[in-house]
C-alpha cells in the first residue's frame, strides 16, 4: 500500500510517523509553543531526525470548543511557516492541516504534498477539487458538525456502521474526481466521548474493510488524560499504550507530538510481528 508524495512512493506497509507542528496559540497540548523561526525548526530537525515521515502543520486550533479564526489569519500563521520549514528541510514530506481549500491551494503551491482535512469536505465542499486539481494524497477525518459544536453530536446508533458508511461515500467521490491516494482518519475526540474514543479504538480493525491506510492521532488527547486524572503533560506514557494497540489493530500512521517513543513503538511491534 503506497501514496504518492510530490512524486516520492511512500510505502505504508510499513507504519509511518506524522509528527505534530502546531503553530496556533490555544492548541490543548502545545499551543504557543513554538512562536519563534527558532523554535519551529528546532522542532521539526528533532521529529525528524527521530524518525518521522511527515510534518503536519496546522494554524486552526481544532479542539472542542476552539477558538474561530478567519481563512486570511489561518493563511497569515501558516504560509510564513510552512515556506521556513520546506527551505530548511527541502526534502521532508509537508502536510497541511486544514479544512479550508483556499488554504489548502495556497500550502500546496508554497511546497506542500498533503492535505489533512478533519471535515473530509464537509466545511468546504471545493475541497475534493483542489485535491484532483494538485493530485496530492487527502487525509479524510470523520467528525460530526465542527469543533466548536462536536461534542453535542455524540449519539449513534451504530458508530462503526455509520463511519464505514462515511468513508464509503468520500472514497466513491474521490474516485469520481479521480483522486488516487486517500488515507481515512477515524477522529478520535472529534464528536466522540470518553466511552466512544475505546470503542472505536478496540474495534479500529473493522476499518480495514475499506482498504485504505488508517491513520490514527490520539496523541496526549483528553480520553487518555482524563480517564488517568492526569494532564496532556503526563499523558506520553498512556499515549504510546494505545499507539501500540492502534498498530496492533492495523494503523498505517500515527500522528503524534513525541516521534521518537511513536517509532519505538512501530519497531517492537515489526519485531514481535517477524518473531510470530
Amino acid at each position: 500500500m503506497t501514496i504518492n508524495c510530490a512524486g516520492k512512493l511512500i510505502d505504508l506497509s510499513i507504519p509511518k510517523i506524522m509528527g505534530i507542528l502546531n503553530i496556533t496559540p490555544d492548541s490543548f497540548y502545545d499551543g504557543g509553543r513554538y512562536n519563534s523561526d527558532k523554535k519551529i525548526l528546532n522542532h521539526v530537525e528533532k521529529m525528524i531526525d527521530d524518525g518521522a515521515t511527515f510534518i503536519d502543520i496546522g494554524a486552526y486550533s481544532s479542539r472542542p470548543g476552539g477558538i474561530e479564526i478567519d481563512e486570511n489569519e489561518e493563511l497569515r500563521r501558516i504560509i510564513p511557516s510552512l515556506e521556513l520549514v520546506k527551505k530548511k528541510f527541502p526534502k521532508i514530506i509537508i502536510s497541511i492541516d486544514t479544512f479550508r481549500s483556499k488554504v489548502a491551494e495556497a500550502c500546496l503551491n508554497s511546497g506542500a504534498a498533503i492535505i489533512n482535512d478533519i471535515s473530509g469536505s464537509e466545511l468546504d465542499k471545493k475541497m475534493f477539487e483542489i485535491i484532483a486539481k494538485y493530485n496530492v494524497p487527502y487525509i479524510i477525518m470523520h467528525m460530526r458538525g465542527n469543533p466548536q459544536n462536536m461534542m453535542d453530536k455524540t449519539n449513534y446508533d451504530d458508530m462503526i456502521q455509520e463511519m464505514i458508511k462515511y468513508f464509503s461515500n468520500k472514497i466513491n467521490k474521490a474516485i469520481s474526481y479521480k483522486i488516487n491516494d486517500i488515507i481515512i482518519d477515524p477522529g478520535f475526540g472529534f464528536a466522540k466521548n470518553i466511552k466512544q474514543n475505546y470503542d472505536l479504538l478496540n474495534h479500529l480493525d473493522l476499518l480495514k474493510i475499506l482498504e485504505k491506510p488508517i491513520m490514527v492521532g490520539i496523541s496526549r488527547k483528553s480520553m487518555i488524560y482524563k480517564l488517568l486524572d492526569s494532564t496532556a503533560e503526563e499523558a506520553l506514557n498512556g499515549t504510546t499504550v494505545l499507539n501500540t494497540v492502534a498498530l496492533i489493530k492495523g494503523a498505517s500512521i500515527l500522528r503524534v507530538h513525541d516521534v521518537k517513543e511513536a517509532n519505538e513503538c512501530i519497531n517492537l511491534i515489526r519485531s514481535l510481528n517477524k518473531q510470530g
